[in-house]
């Protein structure tokens, strides 16, 4: 992907001891952000999907699993 440039404020005494460990700081702020991005996504799609999800569990309450005669477990 391209990459573009972006103005960050950061706690100064991480900066350092990050420099003084040898972290990327764009590799490490890129990968954070990736993280907390992914995890919202993946919240905001089980919010949109609750109701489908319900519905599967009502279905299954209702009429029990899915083709389950056929499970050899």
């Amino acid at each position: 992907m391209p990459r573009k440039s972006a103005s960050l404020s950061l706690d100064a005494d991480l900066i350092a001891r990050a420099k003084e460990a040898g972290v990327n700081l764009s590799r490490a702020a890129e990968a954070g952000i990736e993280q907390d991005v992914r995890r919202a996504e993946a919240e905001r799609w089980k919010k949109d999907n609750t109701a489908a999800f319900e519905a599967y569990d009502k279905f299954v309450e209702e009429h029990g699993i899915l083709l389950s005669r056929h499970r050899m477990f």
